[in-house]
């Protein structure tokens, strides 16, 4: 008989205030982010929202686990990680959803 997995998919939505005044300074600060991002935590991300407005952003961030609780603290201190390393970065708005 096959043993029956559970699996949880967490997506994290954050709205980030930029300081950017051009799409080509937005899209270095949003590169820099997704880049080290993709290298410290394991999750997919990208940019999902309002790509044209270069003060804005929108970043998705989605990650797999077993435990409900490991996925929901690894995007917590995701976005723990980005308000510290970013200072000049602004979070407007956040939502962790279980999928």
């Amino acid at each position: 008989m096959k043993e029956v997995t559970t699996m949880f998919i967490y997506c994290l939505e954050l709205h980030l205030s930029l300081p950017a005044f051009s799409l080509k300074e937005k899209r270095g600060i949003i590169k820099s982010i997704l880049g080290r991002v993709r290298n410290r935590f394991n999750v997919s991300c990208a940019e999902v929202d309002r790509q044209d407005t270069c003060g804005v952003a929108v970043l998705g961030f989605v990650t797999v686990s077993p435990d409900k609780t490991i996925a929901r603290n690894a995007l917590e201190r995701l976005e723990d990680w980005i308000y510290d390393g970013w200072p000049d970065v602004e979070i407007t708005g956040s939502q962790i959803t279980e999928l």
